[in-house]
């Protein structure tokens, strides 16, 4: 059993610290009478994400270990320990920040926005109820000399870690994104590659087959039906009941006349929107006894150039696809360049097109947008979060409109959706570090922080928001003279 913590000795404990040090006589015995120690057993929770925040925790000795479930996955945002060896020092942590935790959210109004936990058997804190902490801050100066650059610290860890995640979601989104819009042309290059070999063959043997009976001037027939359906649209709009009894009149015709294969004639004939009537007045000069090889041959035509069309269609799908992630990415590029808005929103909802599947997508983009100069990667993961947080408030169906316009000296963006909307008590704190209306698990509070950040501090712009039920508007300026920022604590996000 653990030896309980006296006065005397929490009050040389509490002196030790970097964050009291220099407190007077009489400080140290107001902090000793307030302070609430607690032993926690390895792996209870000191607090919970999502939490009310209610106390400023002080760790005497030791560990904790701070996690957040993000998307399903539990991860380790840092460790706290009092013992030097096990001090987790990344990205220039402070000493004095694995002393204390619950500063942030107490200072926000807000809730804990990740879970503490004991690290080990031998964890104790002491605890200081909000009221307490606010008067700590006014009656013992010192702690707040200590306290605020370890909470500039800690803001801008969150952030810089945020954004590396930010990147691997980005990238996640993209390969998802990708993989599901190549999945139709490249599964019709794969079937059309597999199919032509046999095609080819079939038109080989068909062509052996007419030129054997056909005569010359049956030879021209053919050859004039083949050009002027080689020049036939496919049809813009298409009646699947009229083209279902086209192509069987088609195929019962072509059976009777004794084709080998009907079915393949019928089908490539109604796929084209043509009409048995069109095809027997082209058809005019062929004999009668010539007329099932002319059919087999013109079936085996037809299949082999619609496997090519299918090709030759899927081909440029597949390189648009490679183009908009390539430019969305912004691969083999200068971090600063010239670029078009409108394109960097279009590639966006290429990348997401998968959530987009339910929603409406309207356009209104003013003609002959100038070119901006800035960090297009980046803003492309602003237009990312707020696609996804309309998509989202959508729940995944709705009408979501993008608009681009010059107003002033300025290049505006907005995205408008047709969601629940964000309540009028929330609105103002949507921009807030760790602030989030998501489930806990779903959302790090640092999407729209980020976005925010990237347009008002890279790009000397402003991000706001206005929201009803129903039309909840995020309204991005980006100056169109004004050079984007060089700020170095704004990291560029190369590839995001």
């Amino acid at each position: 059993m653990r030896e309980a913590m006296t006065p005397r000795r929490l009050r040389t404990t509490l002196y030790a610290l970097e964050l009291f040090a220099g407190l007077t006589e009489e400080q140290l015995d107001w902090l000793v009478s307030v302070s609430q120690p607690r032993v926690l057993s390895d792996g209870e929770a000191l607090f919970h994400d999502g939490d009310p925040a209610t106390d400023f925790h002080v760790l005497l000795s030791g560990g904790l270990v701070v996690t957040k479930v993000v998307d399903g996955r539990e991860e380790v945002l840092t460790r706290h320990s009092t013992e030097e060896e096990s001090a987790d020092s990344h990205d220039g942590k402070p000493s004095a920040a694995h002393r204390f935790t619950g500063e942030l959210p107490l200072l926000t109004d807000g809730a804990y926005v990740a879970t503490a936990a004991a690290s080990g058997p031998a964890t104790t804190v002491v605890s200081y109820p909000k009221a307490v902490f606010y008067e700590m801050l006014t009656r013992c100066h010192g702690v707040a000399a200590v306290l605020l650059p370890v909470l500039a610290w800690r803001i801008k860890s969150s952030e810089v870690q945020a954004r590396k995640r930010a990147t691997v979601e980005a990238l996640g989104t993209l390969a998802a994104g990708l993989a599901h819009e190549l999945n139709n042309p490249a599964a019709a290059v794969a079937r059309a590659a597999q199919e032509l070999g046999p095609a080819l063959d079939r038109l080989t043997r068909t062509a052996h087959g007419w030129g054997a009976v056909a005569g010359g001037s049956e030879r021209a027939v053919f050859d004039r039906l083949a050009d002027e359906l080689d020049k036939v649209p496919p049809p813009a709009t298409s009646d699947p009941l009229a083209q279902a009894d086209a192509e069987e009149e088609v195929a019962d015709w072509a059976g009777e006349t004794g084709a080998e294969r009907p079915g393949l004639l019928a089908a490539g004939i109604a796929d084209l929107g043509l009409e048995l009537g069109w095809l027997l007045e082209r058809l005019e000069g062929v004999s009668e006894p010539a007329l099932p090889a002319a059919l087999d041959h013109l079936a085996a035509l037809l299949e082999t150039r619609s496997l090519a069309a299918e090709l030759r269609a899927a081909g440029p799908r597949i390189s648009q696809l490679v183009a908009a992630t390539r430019d969305y990415a912004n691969l083999d590029r200068a971090p600063e360049q010239r670029f078009s808005v409108t394109d960097g929103l279009e590639n966006t909802l290429v990348v997401l097109r998968s959530k987009l599947s339910a929603v409406t997508v309207v356009r209104a983009y003013e003609d002959r947008l100038p070119e901006l100069t800035g960090y297009p990667s980046e803003l492309n993961q602003v237009w990312t979060n707020l696609v996804d947080n309309a998509v989202d408030a959508m729940d995944g169906a709705g009408t979501l409109t993008l608009r681009a316009r010059t107003e002033g000296g300025c290049m505006v963006v907005e995205v408008q959706d047709s969601g629940r909307g964000i309540p009028e008590d929330v609105l103002p704190r949507i921009f807030e570090p760790f602030y989030t209306t998501k489930d806990v698990g779903k959302g790090t509070g640092l999407g729209l922080h980020l976005s925010y950040r990237i347009v008002t501090q890279r790009h000397r712009g402003s991000l706001t928001a206005r929201s009803v039920p129903g039309d909840t508007r995020m309204t991005v300026r980006l100056p169109l003279a004004t050079n984007p920022s060089s700020d170095p604590n704004v990291t560029p996000q190369t590839g995001s």
